[in-house]
C-alpha cells in the first residue's frame, strides 16, 4: 500500500479521498490555486502545494505541475478524484512515464471511453443496447441535421468528450436544431477543447440510471444500480441506491451489461456505466465514465464498502476485497447535492461568502461531504456545490423522509441555494409515490417552487419580529452600559403619550415595498398590521439563539441572519419550517434605496462573474421580451441572458471573448423602451 498520495483535485472531492486516506494512515498532499489556498481541503492534507492562478486552465488542469509536486513531495500516487484531470488519458500516461501511479484506470480504457462516439462503436460489438442515433465522425451541419430529421425529434444533441450536462442541448423541432447545434458545440469547446458532437433520440419521459463496476487485474464485478433521474439543466439533483421499482432480473441484465462494458476496453479500478432507461423498463447504454462518481457514497452506504479504498487497494496492485456474490444490499440510500444556485433564476450559480452555514450533523444514518466551512467563499472560478448530504436508513421512504428533515435545517446565509426545493422533492407525493425520470422538476415546477419560501404575512412577521427582538436586546445593553440603569430612555419601547405605543418596519421583497406597523399591547404583546391583515404575536429569545414566535394562534421556531450586504444594504434571511426567505430593510433615513437609477430599467446586468462567449444584437437592432441578446460562460456553464421587454438596442458594451464582473451593464436599451 501507498505511504503517501497527491489528490489532484479540491473542495468535497479532495476532502473525501483524504478522509479515507487518513483512516488507512496514509499521508496526503494537497494541490491550490490562489482562491483556494485557505481551503478545507488545504486545512485537512498533511502538506499542501500552490499551483497558480483561480482559473482551473492554469492550476488544477496543468499536470505537468501536479506531477512535479508529487516528485517533490515524495507522493508515490496522485488520486485525480472526479473532475479535472480524472478522465485525462495523457495525464494517466505522464504519471506512469514519471513513475507516479495514476489511482484509475489505464490510459487506453480512459481514452476509448473519451469519446462517446468511439465508445458507442465499442458497444456495440460488446452487444450492449444503444440508444437510436448518430455517432459517426461527419461533423458538417447540414449532415447532422439530416440524421436528426431521420432519427425523429425530439433530439439529444451531446458533446463526445464531456459529461456534467456541458454541450448538451435537447432539440425539439428541425427550426431550432442549427441554433442548439451551434451552442452545444461551443460550450463542448470551451469545456473540453472538443467540439465534436452525437445526436440521438430523446426519450421524453426517461429515467438515468447507472451502474457502478469495479475491476483489478483478474476479475469484473458491478455494485449494484443507482437512480439518478432527478436532474436540473441535464445534471444530477438527486441519487438513490438501489433503483425504485427495480426487479432482480433487470439488475442482472444491467449489471452484466456495464461488466461486458467495462471488459470490452481492459478496464481497471472504480468506473460507472450510465444507461437511460425508459418507463417500460428498456434500457440503453448511454457513456461511461472512467472514474468514480460524485454520487458513489450511495452505493457505499448500501453495500458498507469504501470504494477509494478499493481504488487504493487496486491501484497498489492488489485484488478487491469481495466477490460479486458475497455483496448484498442492504437498505436505501438518497444523495442530494447542496448548490449555491437560485432555482427560481433557471438555477443560476450564486456567489459569495458563507457568513451563516449550518449543515446537518453526521451520524449512524447521514454523512456529508463538503469543502467548505463558514467564513469560505463560493468563487466563480468552480462547480457551486456546497455539500452533498447522504442518508441511508432501511427503506426509501424513510429516507426521504429525514432528508426532507434535514433539508428544513439547512442553513446558508451568503448565497442562495437549492435546499428548499431540494425539501420540497424529497416530500413530493409523486416522488416519493415512485414518479421518476429526468422531467420530473419541470413538470412540477409550479408545486415544487410553491413550497420553498414562507408565504408573505409569516416572513414578514418573522422578520419584523427579529427587529423587536434586536431593539429590546439594544436597550437592555444600553441600561448596562448607563450610569442609570432604569432610566426611561434606554427602553426603546415606542412609548406615546395618550396613544398607543407603535413601530413601522418597511421591508423591500424584489421590486416591492411592505411596512408593517408594530402595535405594542399591555405586556409584551403585540399586534402586527401585515399585508394580509392584523394579528397578535409574540417573541422571545429561546436558549439556542433562535427565535421563538407566537403569531395569531400557531407557534414556531425561527432563525433570522442579519447581514450587510455588498452594496451596504441590510438583509434579514429566515429559516422557518424548512423554509428560507430574504428581505431587505429599508432605512427610512436612506433616501438612496428610493432612488430608481435609470440604467436599473434601461440595461441588462451580468448575473455573475464571467466571459461573454456570444453576441446575438448589436446597437440599432429592434429586439423582443425573451429573445436572446448574448451568452455568459460562467461557473462551468453557460447562461443566455434574454431582452426583459421589447425594446431597441442602444449599445453593446462589451466584446466576445471579454470578462465581466457581477452587476457590469452588458447591453442598454433606448430610454422608453
Amino acid at each position: 500500500m501507498f505511504s503517501k498520495i497527491l489528490i489532484a483535485n479540491r473542495g468535497e472531492i479532495a476532502c473525501r479521498v483524504i478522509k479515507t486516506a487518513r483512516r488507512l494512515g496514509i499521508k496526503t498532499v494537497a494541490v491550490y490555486s490562489d482562491a483556494d489556498s485557505g481551503a478545507r481541503h488545504v486545512a485537512m492534507a498533511d502538506e499542501a502545494v500552490h499551483i497558480g492562478p483561480p482559473a482551473a486552465r492554469e492550476s488544477y488542469l496543468l499536470g505537468d505541475r501536479i506531477i512535479e509536486a508529487a516528485r517533490r513531495t515524495g507522493a508515490q500516487a496522485i488520486h485525480p478524484g472526479y473532475g479535472f484531470l480524472s478522465e485525462n488519458a495523457g495525464f494517466a500516461e505522464a504519471c506512469g512515464a514519471a513513475g507516479v501511479v495514476f489511482i484509475g484506470p489505464p490510459p487506453a480504457a480512459i481514452r476509448a471511453m473519451g469519446s462517446k462516439s468511439e465508445a458507442k462503436k465499442i458497444m456495440e460489438k460488446a452487444e450492449v443496447p444503444l440508444v437510436p442515433g448518430y455517432h459517426g465522425d461527419d461533423q458538417s451541419p447540414d449532415l447532422l441535421a439530416k440524421e436528426a430529421d431521420r432519427i425523429g425529434f425530439p433530439v439529444l444533441i451531446k458533446a463526445s468528450a464531456g459529461g456534467g450536462g456541458k454541450g448538451m442541448r435537447v432539440v425539439e423541432s428541425a427550426a431550432k436544431f442549427a441554433d442548439a447545434l451551434a451552442g452545444a458545440k461551443r460550450e463542448a469547446k470551451a469545456a473540453f477543447a472538443d467540439d465534436h458532437v452525437l445526436v440521438e433520440k430523446y426519450l421524453t419521459r426517461p429515467r438515468h440510471i447507472e451502474i457502478q463496476v469495479f475491476a483489478d487485474a483478474a476479475s469484473c464485478l458491478y455494485l449494484f444500480e443507482r437512480d439518478c433521474s432527478i436532474q436540473r439543466r441535464h445534471q444530477k439533483v438527486i441519487e438513490e441506491a438501489p433503483a425504485p421499482g427495480m426487479d432482480p432480473a433487470r439488475r442482472q441484465a444491467m449489471g452484466e451489461a456495464a461488466v461486458a462494458a467495462a471488459k470490452a476496453i481492459g478496464y481497471r479500478g472504480a468506473g460507472t456505466v450510465e444507461f437511460i432507461a425508459d418507463q417500460d423498463g428498456t434500457f440503453f447504454f448511454m457513456e461511461m465514465n472512467t472514474r468514480l462518481q460524485v454520487e458513489h457514497p450511495v452505493t457505499e452506504a448500501i453495500t458498507g464498502q469504501d470504494l477509494v479504498e478499493w481504488q487504493f487497494v487496486v491501484a497498489a496492485g492488489g485484488r478487491m476485497p469481495l466477490a460479486q456474490d458475497q455483496l448484498r444490499i442492504d437498505g436505501h440510500a438518497v444523495e442530494v447535492r447542496l448548490y449555491a444556485e437560485d432555482p427560481a433564476r433557471n438555477f443560476l450559480p450564486s456567489t459569495g461568502t458563507l457568513v451563516h452555514l449550518k449543515l446537518p450533523e453526521e451520524g449512524p444514518h447521514v454523512r456529508v461531504d463538503t469543502g467548505v466551512r463558514q467564513g469560505d467563499t463560493v468563487t466563480p472560478y468552480y462547480d457551486p456545490m456546497i455539500a452533498k448530504v447522504i442518508v441511508h436508513d432501511r427503506d426509501r421512504v424513510s429516507a426521504l423522509r429525514r432528508m426532507a428533515v434535514l433539508m428544513g435545517e439547512t442553513e446558508v446565509v451568503g448565497v442562495t441555494t437549492n435546499a428548499g426545493l431540494l425539501k420540497a422533492l424529497c416530500g413530493h407525493p409523486a416522488f416519493v409515490g415512485g414518479e421518476i425520470d429526468t422531467g420530473f422538476i419541470e413538470r412540477h415546477r409550479t408545486t415544487l417552487f410553491a413550497a420553498v419560501a414562507p408565504a408573505d404575512d409569516l416572513a414578514f412577521a418573522i422578520a419584523t419580529l427579529a427587529r423587536v427582538v434586536e431593539w429590546r436586546e439594544a436597550g437592555r445593553d444600553a441600561a448596562r452600559a448607563s450610569d442609570d440603569p432604569w432610566s426611561p430612555w434606554n427602553e426603546q419601547s415606542s412609548f406615546r403619550l395618550l396613544d398607543e405605543g407603535h413601530d413601522e418596519v418597511r421591508w423591500k421583497d424584489g421590486e416591492r415595498d411592505v411596512a408593517v406597523v408594530i402595535r405594542r399591547l399591555r405586556g409584551d404583546g403585540l399586534r402586527l398590521e401585515l399585508p394580509g391583515g392584523a394579528q397578535d404575536a409574540a417573541v422571545r429569545r429561546a436558549d439556542d439563539g433562535r427565535l421563538a414566535m407566537r403569531l395569531g394562534d400557531e407557534t414556531f421556531a425561527a432563525t433570522v441572519v442579519r447581514r450587510v450586504a455588498g452594496d451596504g444594504g441590510i438583509d434579514y434571511t429566515l429559516f422557518a419550517d424548512g423554509r428560507s426567505r430574504r428581505l431587505r430593510l429599508v432605512e427610512p433615513l436612506d433616501v438612496t434605496q428610493y432612488e430608481a437609477t435609470a440604467s436599473d430599467e434601461t440595461a441588462v446586468r451580468a448575473p455573475l462573474p464571467g466571459k461573454i462567449i456570444d453576441l446575438k444584437v448589436k446597437a440599432g437592432d429592434t429586439v423582443t421580451k425573451g429573445q436572446p441578446l448574448l451568452v455568459l460562460e460562467a461557473m462551468k456553464m453557460e447562461h443566455t441572458l434574454a431582452a426583459p421587454f421589447d425594446a431597441t438596442i442602444k449599445s453593446v458594451r462589451y466584446a466576445v471573448g471579454e470578462q465581466v464582473s457581477e452587476g457590469a451593464e452588458l447591453v442598454e436599451f433606448e430610454a422608453g423602451g
